[in-house]
């Protein structure tokens, strides 16, 4: 029973983790892009449902920790974006056809292969960009609301030093108790705090498509499924890569008519269950990632609850706790974009135009971030140097003439000939023939040599 307890509590705690520090995120996502209450509250319950049910399929499958999340990054992303001309219904057209694309990378190898292509420094810029406007909400915050955003910012200071896994679960604990504080009476009264199921036709645009589709599709394949996979490795486990596609790319098509965005591996929390403190036998971790898909289910069930006190709150506060929870993500963003000397300039052009937040032609800062950053690598990408040739491979000079076969120097002494009798100093001029301008001896005028 105890060897069972350990992996059954890190598992609610990777679901109690996840889900605190992060659900915020999503609903400001859907909400931003045209959702109102009731398809807000859908789409979280729809994104716990098919987060839950991946990873129970896949770690009963493999017997691995596999861990499923919706795509932290992504809801960013569509903060940063905003409505796209279609209203919400665009928005679940995109967000079903990132799916489909997560299906086509599993299925088709060159499609994975061109998202790995793409280079590092531009990619992550081009999500510290989309991270940027709501990592500084919570300044914001402290200006325009400072006795509701002090407290938290604080709380997330203090254990973010102590107890760096809680600080943002325990910010978010106390924006709802400021919330529900300043709340007008019967705040709640009137809001539907059961789960809800509400079904959104999608339809499909050019804008849209371009803006949120594939923008959605680069940020969770490059900065959760990438991640979570060396996560994974990290620990010893070698998922197949193919099947996890397919399934989490499956689950986010079903789920965007509901208006889930997107679910994928998880990164961040993906060591509270792979690690050994889910349970000292690798083989049993498994049990961690099954329980936290079964509290996920569960957490679901109170998504019209979360929903509603997310809705009493002013949107700057919203989007501080969002921010204090992507600091992290913020950070190894900009620590990878600016890695690599030779990809950093790329990488600030990239940040500028994705952080600037325009929309041109209908189209989304993300989108032209990432082509204006791509244009500038090949504008200065520098042709290979061909390989250094080894001085052995180098074909014979046919002036140059081998020491051995130069004429005799007739003055040039035989080491096997016996010393000359009576030798003298050296000249006083050295003798033009020595070639380098060393003295040579010669016999005393008047002295027959023997």
């Amino acid at each position: 029973m105890n060897r069972l307890l350990q992996p059954v509590l890190a598992g609610v705690l990777t679901a109690l983790v996840g889900f605190a520090s992060t659900f915020a995120v999503v609903l400001a996502a859907l909400r931003a892009v045209g959702a109102d209450e009731r398809q807000a509250a859908s789409g979280l319950l729809a994104l716990c449902l098919a987060m839950g049910l991946v990873a129970i399929w896949l770690g009963v499958r493999h017997r691995m920790p596999i861990s499923i999340a919706w795509s932290t990054p992504g809801a960013a992303l569509l903060i940063s974006t905003g409505s796209v001309p279609g209203g919400f219904a665009a928005a679940v057209g995109a967000f079903a056809l990132c799916g489909l694309l997560v299906i086509a990378a599993g299925l088709i190898p060159v499609l994975g292969r061109a998202v790995a292509a793409i280079p590092v420094p531009v990619a992550s810029a081009m999500l510290a960009g989309v991270l940027f406007d709501l990592c500084v909400a919570p300044v914001r915050a402290l200006v325009e609301v400072p006795l509701m955003a002090a407290p938290i910012v604080v709380t997330w200071a203090v254990l973010s030093r102590y107890a760096r896994q809680w600080a943002v679960p325990a910010a978010l604990a106390v924006a709802v108790v400021a919330i529900v504080w300043t709340a007008p009476p019967g705040g709640l009264a009137g809001a539907d705090l059961r789960p809800t199921i509400a079904f959104t036709a999608p339809t499909w645009t050019w804008a849209a498509t371009v803006s949120l589709a594939l923008p959605l599709f680069l940020v969770t394949m490059a900065s959760q499924n990438v991640p979570g996979m060396a996560v994974l490795a990290g620990f010893g486990y070698r998922p197949p890569l193919r099947t996890v596609l397919v399934g989490t790319g499956l689950a986010s098509t079903l789920a965007a008519p509901l208006g889930g965005h997107a679910v994928n591996l998880a990164a961040i929390t993906a060591a509270l269950a792979a690690g050994p403190d889910a349970d000292p036998d690798p083989r049993r971790r498994w049990i961690a990632s099954v329980t936290a898909g079964g509290s996920q289910l569960v957490l679901g069930l109170g998504s019209g609850l979360a929903t509603a006190v997310v809705l009493l709150s002013p949107p700057v506060l919203v989007e501080a706790v969002a921010g204090l929870a992507l600091l992290g993500a913020l950070g190894a963003a900009i620590a990878a974009a600016v890695a690599e000397p030779e990809g950093r300039p790329a990488a600030v052009v990239t940040f500028l135009v994705t952080a600037s937040g325009i929309t041109v032609l209908g189209l989304g800062a993300a989108f032209w971030g990432l082509l204006a950053g791509g244009l500038f690598v090949l504008l200065h990408r520098r042709p290979a140097k061909p390989p250094a040739r080894d001085p052995a491979d180098q074909p014979a000079d046919p002036s140059a003439t081998d020491p051995a076969d130069q004429p005799a120097d007739p003055r040039a002494k035989d080491p096997a000939d016996p010393p000359a009798a009576n030798p003298v100093g050296p000249s006083a001029d050295p003798s033009p023939g020595g070639g380098d301008g060393t003295a040579t001896a010669l016999p005393r005028q008047g002295v027959r040599e023997s």
